[in-house]
């Protein structure tokens, strides 16, 4: 006679433990986009405003860099390679002499969708694969830790 099955015990986690691995995670991935978005020419952080330009075109460098979660400098730097290179047009704000709105060529619109694509197809066959109730745990669980982080934001003695 067999054993009866016992269902597998889940171990407490280690913060740091997780922290690692997601960290890990998130090199790993980085890496892979990275190389996949670099077959169309592009840099990550070229891609991360051409794709931000898609969902919202005309913004200010501004509110392009509060977007991306960069400085103002760094935008401006990214908008210079990219205008020069034929992706992005600056266009002046009606009212407004100092800022200017950042708008697609077709080409960066091309480019932008292309890598858009590539993100969805790479994300397919990764995170696509995760059985829909992992996967809206994941969720759950990434939401919460993000509250968290913001928590520690908006209260940095917490």
């Amino acid at each position: 006679m067999s054993a009866p099955k016992v269902a597998p015990q889940i171990e407490a986690a280690e913060p740091d433990r997780v922290w690692f691995r997601f960290m890990r995670l998130h090199q790993r991935m980085l890496l892979q986009m990275t190389a996949r978005i670099r077959t169309l020419g592009l840099s990550i952080p070229q891609f991360d405003l051409l794709s931000t330009l898609t969902e919202r075109e005309g913004i200010s460098q501004s509110e392009l860099a509060e977007r991306l979660y960069v400085t103002k400098g760094n935008v401006s730097g990214l908008v210079d390679r990219l205008v020069q290179a034929g992706l992005v047009e600056r266009r002046a704000i009606a009212g407004d002499r100092r800022s200017y709105a950042m708008h697609l060529t077709p080409e960066g619109r091309r480019l932008a969708e292309a890598g858009i694509r590539t993100q969805r197809d790479f994300v397919a066959s990764t995170l696509g694969k995760m059985p829909g109730p992992d996967l809206a745990e994941l969720d759950r669980l990434v939401l919460l830790w993000r509250d968290f982080a913001r928590a520690v934001d908006a209260d940095p003695a917490s």
